[in-house]
C-alpha cells in the first residue's frame, strides 16, 4: 500500500502547479520520453495508440467526405518555398534547412517541411487541366518540423505528427464551403468523440495562417483557463494558384485560376485531452481514443476460477470495446491506481463473490463511483457506460468554460479580468490591428476567434479605443 500511495502522490496537484502536473502525467502515464534531440519527443506505445485512434476516426471521416490520402516529399526546394511571398515570410523563423547531401554541399537549400502547401501546388499544377479534374480533395498524414524556441510535449515540439488536407476547387464558393465543412468535421470530432467543447469561429487577420485569405478555428479551453487552438481550416482563395499558375479550362472554354484550401490537426490534440479532462490521479481518456476502454481486474485471482471468469468476460466484451484483463501479480489496489493513472475509462472488478452472484463491480474513471451490476447483458451495459463517460466529460468541460468566460466593455475592465482571472474574455473590437496589438501588450491576451455561435453585441464601442465596434471577439491567453 505504501508504494501505491507514493505512486499517486508523485503527481503534482494541478491546482498547485499546472505545468508540472502536466509534465508528471505525460511521463508517468508512459505517453512520451525525452530524446537526445532537443525539442523532440519520443511518443511511447500508449501515447502513440491514442494518436492511432485519433487517426482512425478522422481518416474515416475524411474518406466519407470524398478525400483521398497521398504522400508528399519531406523536403522543399528553397525556390519553391519562395513562390508565395507572404507564406514564406510567415514560416521563415521556424524553418529547418538541409545544406549538405552526404559530404557534398547542395546547390540549393532544402527546407524540411513545416507545411506542404507549396508541394501540393507544384503537383496540382501538373495534374489539373480542366473543370473535369476538380475538385481535388487530398490529405496526407505525416510529420512536420518547426524550429520552436520553447517546447513542451505534444503542445509544441520541433517535430510533430499531423494531418494536412489540401484541396483545389473551381470556384471561390466551393472553396469556402470546403473550408467550413472541414472545420465542422473537426468541431464534431472534438465535441462528440473527445468530449471537448469548442468555439468555432474565424481568426483575425493578425492570427490567420500565412498566405491565407481566411482562417477558421476550433478553440478549446483547458482546465486552467488557457485556450488551445485545436484545429484550423484555411481558405487560400486563388493566391497560391496565381503564384504557381494553377489554371483549368472551364466549361465556357476559358482558363480560370483554381481556389485552394488547407486544414490540419496535430498531436497537440493529445495535450488538449490531458489538460481538459485530467485530474490529480492522472489521465482521464475519452473512450473513443482510449487504447484500453475497459480494464478487467481479477480480485483474489489466485483462487480457483477467477482468472478463467475474467478471461470469459473479456471475450464477451471484446465485441463491443477494447478490453484487457490485468492478470499481473500486482495487488488489486496497485492495479486500480495504475489504470486510473493511465485514464482507462471503465474498470470492472471481478472476484469470487461476484462470480457466485453473477455480478461485477464497475467503476467509471470520470467519477470513480462504484456500481454493482449483473453480468447479464453486460455488453450493452458497458456500451452505455462508455457513452456516459463521454457525455460526462463534455458537460464538465462545458461547465468549466462557462465558469471561466467573462465579459468586458472597457479596457480597464479587460485588463483587470486578464490579471486576476483565467479564461475567455468576450469584448467588442473595432477591427484595427493597433488595438489588437495594444491588448496583447497591456493585458497579455490574444484574439482567439470571432465566434460563429455568439453574435451578441455587448457594446457598440471597441473595448480598446472606444471607436465603433465591428466584431465580438473572444480574447485569452493560450498555449
Amino acid at each position: 500500500m505504501a508504494n501505491e500511495k507514493k505512486m499517486v502522490e508523485a503527481i503534482t496537484s494541478r491546482d498547485e502547479d499546472f505545468a508540472q502536473w502536466y509534465t508528471d502525467i505525460v511521463k508517468k502515464a508512459d505517453l512520451i520520453d525525452y530524446s537526445s534531440v532537443k525539442g523532440c519527443m519520443i511518443i511511447r506505445p500508449y501515447g502513440y495508440a491514442i494518436w492511432e485512434n485519433i487517426q482512425k476516426i478522422l481518416d474515416t471521416r475524411f474518406k466519407e467526405t470524398g478525400h483521398e490520402n497521398v504522400y508528399m516529399p519531406m523536403f522543399i526546394p528553397e525556390s519553391l518555398l519562395q513562390k508565395e511571398k507572404e507564406h514564406v515570410e510567415g514560416f521563415a523563423p521556424e524553418v529547418a534547412w538541409v545544406t549538405m547531401g552526404g559530404s557534398e554541399r547542395l546547390s540549393e537549400r532544402l527546407c524540411v517541411r513545416p507545411t506542404s502547401e507549396t508541394l501540393f501546388c507544384e503537383h496540382y499544377k501538373n495534374i489539373i487541366r480542366s473543370y473535369r479534374d476538380l475538385p481535388k480533395l487530398y490529405n496526407q498524414w505525416c510529420s512536420v518540423v518547426r524550429w520552436e524556441k520553447t517546447t513542451r510535449p505534444f503542445l509544441r515540439s520541433r517535430e510533430f505528427l499531423w494531418q494536412e488536407g489540401h484541396t483545389m476547387h473551381a470556384t471561390a464558393e466551393d472553396a469556402e464551403a470546403e473550408t467550413l465543412r472541414m472545420l465542422n468535421v473537426y468541431g464534431d470530432f472534438f465535441e462528440k468523440d473527445l468530449g471537448m467543447p469548442v468555439l468555432r469561429g474565424q481568426k483575425t487577420d493578425k492570427e490567420k495562417f500565412a498566405g491565407a485569405k481566411a482562417t477558421y478555428t476550433v478553440e478549446a479551453l483547458m482546465h486552467d483557463g488557457k485556450a488551445l487552438q485545436g484545429g484550423t481550416s484555411h481558405n487560400f482563395g486563388d493566391g497560391f494558384c496565381r503564384a504557381f499558375d494553377i489554371q483549368y479550362l472551364d466549361k465556357d472554354n476559358t482558363l480560370k485560376y483554381c481556389h485552394q484550401t488547407s486544414w490540419g490537426v496535430s498531436t497537440r490534440i493529445i495535450g488538449g485531452i490531458i489538460m481538459t479532462h485530467g485530474d490529480d490521479r492522472g489521465l482521464v481518456l475519452p473512450p473513443a481514443v482510449a487504447p484500453i476502454q475497459v480494464i478487467i481486474v481479477p480480485v483474489q485471482q489466485h483462487k480457483e476460477g477467477v482468472l478463467e471468469a475474467a478471461e470469459a468476460l473479456r471475450v464477451r466484451l471484446s465485441s463491443v470495446c477494447r478490453v484487457k484483463v490485468d492478470d499481473s501479480d500486482n495487488s488489486p489496489g496497485w492495479k486500480f491506481a495504475e489504470h486510473e493513472m493511465r485514464g482507462v475509462p471503465v474498470r470492472i472488478e471481478l472476484g469470487p463473490r461476484d462470480i457466485a452472484s453473477n455480478s461485477c463491480v464497475l467503476v467509471r474513471r470520470d467519477n470513480l463511483e462504484k456500481q454493482f451490476l449483473s453480468l447479464d447483458g453486460i455488453e450493452e451495459t458497458v456500451k452505455e457506460q462508455l457513452a456516459l463517460v463521454t457525455t460526462s466529460l463534455y458537460e464538465k468541460a462545458l461547465a468549466n468554460r462557462a465558469a471561466r468566460t467573462y465579459t468586458a466593455t472597457t479596457l480597464d475592465e479587460l485588463i483587470s479580468i486578464a490579471n486576476e482571472k483565467s479564461g475567455y474574455i468576450r469584448a467588442m473590437w473595432c477591427g484595427k490591428l493597433e488595438c489588437e496589438l495594444k491588448l496583447k501588450e497591456e493585458a497579455d491576451v490574444s484574439s482567439r476567434c470571432i465566434p460563429f455561435g455568439d453574435t451578441e453585441e455587448i457594446s457598440d464601442k471597441c473595448v480598446c479605443c472606444g471607436r465603433p465596434a465591428k466584431k465580438l471577439v473572444y480574447w485569452g491567453k493560450a498555449y
